[in-house]
């Protein structure tokens, strides 16, 4: 008797766990279809524009305005924050006498949405970082900056004083550093000041599609369309694309001294990371947490109390302990997309680099600011001190080159690398440049 009555009560406990997920489920549905009926009715009265002048806004103006803080979760940042940004959403129709080039013209409008945290003595870094994307790429770019609040003036300083051909080519907003308020000091702590905000980018950026997010000390050298267009090869489950922390089992870190578990066979690095954060809200995670699937905004915490005592470089950890248990929802892309100075000091080992070039450089190790790698420092240099609107070819690639030549380390001896796909970037800003200055004729 007594075994047939703990047959039903597992039973009937188990149909309880079922009717209590199904009414769970069925309320985040009922939630989401809410949420999306009311956000085109929410931006409109938080902006005060009709359609049209929205369409008109992304680069059309030069004069920032204080955006309503909804885009930010209020369980994220629980204080009244405002956003200090420049216009955006789409570009305005350009006639021919513009001073943006031909192919900008025919160019899709969405803007392609950059995403980067700055905290400390990061901003000339992160300022940079912004140029070469604005630099080289054809289409309207929205760069979302999380820093720090002594930061912001100096952003919005700088941005708003580079030439109007440049400055129409983007728009911004300056976002407080923030994360959910009961656990805040932990967040702060993990690895790097600020370092975490990036895992709570699809919380805070609700109404954005996908994000590349990059850290501060990443250069593009190609425009940055090209490593969005991964995007439109993500399969039905993927949600990300990194690049492999290691090429080099014998050198990787992870398979080597790791006490959580990684992606693959040497983990992945964070440093640029392509998002599709409605996938990734959407979306149940496996996890060794739980019985059941979880969303992220419900994983991450948990997460970090599991593994904090064993994870050495804080939010990227988490994020491979993640794609370890979810394999299926990441792209892994190839090493020329984030060149780092693992992939050259000790000898070339990013074998795609060396039959591409560099598409997208990730100078860690601070060897920007340092003599270590001579050659990532020149790269750096030499975008820093290009004045924009002047020749490129001159006045960036040939003494970028020049230099390159006296590094006699592992990493100058494939200088080729970092100008291949650098040197095609300089001639069709070059030729832009020409075609706008024809056209002001």
């Amino acid at each position: 008797m007594r075994r047939y009555l703990r047959v039903l009560f597992v039973c009937t406990l188990l149909v309880f766990c079922s009717l209590l997920y199904i009414f769970n489920q069925l309320v985040s549905s009922l939630e989401r279809a809410d949420h999306r009926e009311r956000a085109p009715r929410t931006r409109a009265a938080d902006t005060g524009l009709s359609e049209r002048a929205q369409d008109d806004r992304c680069n059309s103006g030069s004069v920032p305005h204080w955006e309503p803080y909804w885009r930010v979760s209020r369980a994220v940042c629980p204080n009244h924050c405002v956003t200090d940004s420049a216009p955006r959403y789409r570009p305005p129709a350009l006639d021919l006498d513009s001073s943006v080039s031909e192919r900008s013209l025919s160019a899709p409008r969405d803007p392609l949405e950059l995403a980067v945290v700055a905290c400390g003595s990061r901003l000339e870094e992160t300022l940079v970082m912004l140029k070469s994307a604005v630099l080289f790429s054809q289409r309207c770019l929205r760069f979302h900056i999380f820093a720090e609040d002594d930061l912001h003036a100096g952003f919005k300083q700088e941005l708003e004083s580079w030439p109007q051909r440049f400055r129409s080519k983007f728009s911004y907003s300056v976002y407080p550093i923030s994360f959910p308020s009961d656990n805040a000091r932990e967040w702060k702590r993990l690895f790097k000041p600020c370092a975490s905000q990036r895992l709570f980018l699809p919380l805070i950026l609700k109404q954005v599609d996908s994000v590349l997010y990059v850290d501060t000390d990443v250069l593009f050298l190609r425009p940055l369309e090209d490593v969005w267009s991964f995007l439109s090869r993500f399969n039905s489950s993927q949600v990300a694309a990194m690049a492999p922390e290691h090429e080099e089992p014998r050198i990787g870190w992870y398979n080597r001294f790791a006490r959580h578990p990684y992606y693959g066979k040497t983990g992945v690095n964070s440093g640029v990371m392509l998002m599709n954060m409605t996938r990734i809200r959407d979306k149940h995670f496996k996890n060794d947490l739980a019985a059941v699937d979880l969303k992220w905004a419900d994983l991450l915490m948990p997460l970090l109390h599991k593994y904090k005592l064993n994870i050495t470089w804080g939010d990227q950890d988490l994020l491979n302990i993640i794609f370890h248990h979810n394999p299926e929802s990441l792209l892994l892309i190839e090493c020329h997309w984030n060149y780092r100075p693992d992939h050259c000091i000790y000898g070339s080992n990013c074998i795609s680099a060396e039959q591409n070039g560099v598409y997208i450089l990730h100078g860690n190790r601070g060897v920007y600011h340092d003599d270590k790698q001579p050659a990532f420092r020149a790269v750096y240099d030499a975008i820093k001190q290009f004045p924009l609107d002047e020749d490129p070819v001159r006045g960036l690639l040939l003494p970028l080159e020049e230099k390159l030549k006296s590094d006699h380390t592992y990493c100058g001896r494939s200088r080729l690398v970092f100008t291949r796909r650098l040197r095609e970037s300089v001639t069709e800003l070059q030729k832009d440049q020409d075609r706008s200055r024809r056209a002001e004729v």
